[in-house]
């Protein structure tokens, strides 16, 4: 009986030291059930492309985007492959002299249009592939196209240079306005745009889509960090991907801040295969 009591006093102030914890992150899968790190790696490493659906100015998301890259990197080798958002088509030619050590780093400074927080997010997933000599394709749309499209629409394009279409995915391209990711940019912006908001956001996606499928090959591994909005819920850019390719495995990972991290938000179920939840009161990196 005194062992039974004892037992009862451990297992309160074990709980009670629980909830004084305040976890950095936790991992849900689609139906909202919380599961682990371990669970997402395992089933990363049979994917043919990974999205992995980041919040740009989280410091747990960054992280976990380097720690992944390095534990797929342990399975696969050579076989894999890093792509991003954060780097515009025609920006490859610098980026790939970079991996090769042919351009310092203050020259990649000055020739590619890098984010304000490149140094401390995305510079250490460029170094790792420069140190372990993988592909890293700078596969987003030059930024002046997508505003094209924004301020002229999508048929402008059609007079751009020749050269420069090489940066973008062919045209035309397939167009769904009825895709929730769409619907939603062009319902919370009033109707400001009108309909060339969401497409300068589609075509974005299906640059990415395009230069994804472009490099990716059969039996590597596409390791893709973008934004988590351009692939939450299976659209954006697995959309795209799937247009082209229905029988590519596509793996997505989703980020969502949220008040506490016990439970899953609603809104959040169905996100992405797994779904990386960090507090909202996180500090945010510049």
């Amino acid at each position: 009986m005194k062992l039974k009591f004892l037992s009862v006093i451990v297992l309160v102030i074990t709980l009670s030291a629980f909830k004084g914890e305040k976890p950095a992150y936790t991992v849900f899968d689609a139906k909202g059930k919380e599961t682990n790190y371990s669970a997402l790696l395992k089933e990363a490493k049979s994917a043919d492309v990974i999205l992995f659906g980041e919040l740009h100015d989280n410091p747990i998301v960054h992280w976990l985007e380097y720690e992944l890259t390095k534990d797929v990197y342990e399975d696969k080798k050579n076989n894999l492959i890093l792509g991003a958002e954060m780097f515009e088509a025609d920006d490859q030619i610098a980026l790939t002299e970079y991996l090769l050590g042919k351009i310092s780093d203050k020259t990649l400074k000055d020739e590619v249009k890098l984010w304000s927080n490149f140094k401390t997010d995305y510079k250490p997933l460029l170094d790792f592939a420069k140190t372990n000599h993988l592909p890293f394709i700078a596969d987003n749309i030059p930024r002046r196209y997508a505003n094209l499209v924004y301020n002229k629409g999508l048929e402008k394009l059609d007079s751009i240079d020749a050269e420069a279409k090489k940066w973008i995915c062919p045209l035309p391209m397939k167009y769904d306005a009825t895709l929730k990711c769409y619907k939603d940019i062009f319902e919370s912006a009033g109707g400001h745009g009108g309909e060339n908001l969401p497409k300068s956001q589609a075509i974005k996606d299906a640059t990415m889509a395009y230069f994804i499928l472009k490099n990716w090959k059969k039996g590597s591994t596409y390791l893709h960090y973008n934004g988590s909005y351009h692939s939450n819920f299976h659209q954006g850019i697995e959309w795209y991907l799937k247009q082209s390719n229905p029988n590519l495995k596509v793996f997505t990972i989703a980020s969502n801040e949220q008040a506490g991290l016990d439970t899953l938000a609603k809104d959040a179920y169905n996100m992405a295969d797994y779904i990386i939840c960090t507090p909202e009161t996180m500090c945010k990196t510049q």
